[in-house]
């Protein structure tokens, strides 16, 4: 099984530890791309005043700190992309306090959609950095286009004959769909608030619901084969799912929560 994830905007930038070592990360055919969006980004930063380059890359004028901090990208510590990554999904998830079992089968079920690195497991060694996926970067255009041209064979790669479970948002869903023939094999998840009836989706708690969906399933360990079958599964785990028709980019399932 694939699970696969957005990444954090938020991030815990590591106080110590070795730089950022691209020959160390999974996904190693990504390796010249990584270079060529970190060249970019480290251009865009250092040659533009910083006021433009946060303007570029979708942050206030405010934030002129973490236009510097992408200068340094290639010589700042590194640490593990599950301990950089700090947003909501990441602390629902807290992939760190998990048991041994479940910490292994995070390292080969989870991957995390990154603006800057395409793909990444949760062991991986990285910098923090900020490049989010609607960002159009001077040199190389969109990311999601930029990416969408290059991820396929790695998450082909990744999913093998498994199910596929796309978590992403909106922005990172775009760096990768599904072909037809594997359409069958993908679920896609919506979280959805039911107050009185009424149902809405609440990005905050949505984002928080899915870390927890995740840890439940790295807790269990079984897998399933087919987005029936997963749904089944994610019942018997006491979550309240709905299954939807399949399109294009695989079968919808709604997640539905009355608690925030």
């Amino acid at each position: 099984m694939l699970i696969l994830l957005p990444p954090s905007e938020g991030k815990t930038p590591p106080r110590r530890g070795r730089p950022l070592d691209l020959g160390t990360l999974s996904f190693p055919s990504l390796t010249p791309h990584r270079s060529e969006l970190i060249a970019a980004l480290v251009d865009l930063c250092t040659t533009r005043e910083p006021a433009v380059a946060a303007g570029v890359l979708g942050l206030g004028r405010t934030q002129t700190d973490q236009v510097h901090a992408n200068t340094r990208l290639v010589r700042a510590p590194a640490a593990r992309a599950d301990r950089v990554y700090s947003g909501v999904l990441y602390e629902a998830l807290d992939l760190p306090s998990l048991d041994g079992p479940a910490r292994r089968r995070a390292t080969s079920w989870l991957a995390v959609t990154s603006g800057l690195f395409g793909l990444l497991r949760p062991v991986d060694r990285i910098p923090a950095y900020r490049l989010s996926g609607d960002v159009r970067l001077p040199g190389t255009g969109p990311v999601s286009t930029y990416w969408s041209r290059r991820l396929d064979s790695p998450v082909r790669e990744a999913a093998g004959s498994g199910l596929v479970v796309d978590l992403r948002s909106s922005t990172y869903a775009s760096f990768w769909r599904p072909g037809p023939d594997l359409a069958s094999r993908v679920v896609t998840v919506r979280v959805l608030h039911d107050v009185d009836g009424t149902r809405t989706v609440v990005s905050h708690f949505n984002k928080a619901t899915k870390g927890r969906l995740v840890r439940d399933l790295l807790l269990d360990g079984a897998t399933t084969r087919t987005p029936a079958r997963f749904a089944d599964h994610l019942g018997s785990l006491g979550w309240k799912v709905e299954t939807g028709a399949r399109g294009r980019h695989g079968t919808r399932l709604d997640v539905v929560v009355d608690q925030v």
